[in-house]
């Protein structure tokens, strides 16, 4: 009895392994465009990489990204809820753009040109990021089927 249930429990524990390692998804190809959905940059990997093996395994990214919330929070978090509010995020936003303008304005007038916006790295997907638009566009999630004749939305797209 104890033997037939001990090979029935072995059968059943190595067919949940074998059907879970199928099921895993593929490690997508890294897009060169750090920031935007890319590997991250050098000096975020140097600091989080624990076993220096030059990239970030899951626990090491989830440390990064714990760390970098906790470090958001201190900054924007004023009134200390552990949630930023809309307030708090027009204050990120607005250091967001004038980081981007001290970043990209070449000619220094405080403002960025057409020239000093085409110069900008792309993101995936257009203005915003999102893949398929912004929700409720259309082809977009929670948006109306795109129009016909349309391109369909990006690879990737929710």
């Amino acid at each position: 009895m104890k033997t037939t249930l001990l090979m029935t429990l072995g059968t059943l524990i190595g067919t949940c392994l074998i059907a879970s390692a199928q099921d895993a998804k593929p490690e997508r190809p890294a897009r060169g465009n750090r920031g935007f959905g890319g590997p991250p940059p050098p000096e975020m990997i140097a600091k989080y990489d624990a076993d220096k093996d030059g990239k970030l395994n899951a626990e090491e990214s989830a440390a990064m990204r714990k760390a970098m919330q906790e470090e958001r929070l201190a900054k924007y978090d004023k009134n200390k809820d552990g949630k930023i509010d809309e307030e708090e995020h027009k204050a990120e936003m607005a250091d967001r753009e004038a980081a981007m303008i001290k970043k990209y304005d070449k000619d220094g007038d405080g403002k960025l040109s057409e020239e000093e916006k085409k110069a900008m790295p792309k993101r995936p997907g257009g203005p915003g990021g999102r893949r398929g638009g912004a929700p409720g566009a259309p082809g977009a999630p929670g948006g109306p089927p795109p129009a016909p004749g349309a391109p369909p939305p990006a690879p990737g797209a929710q």
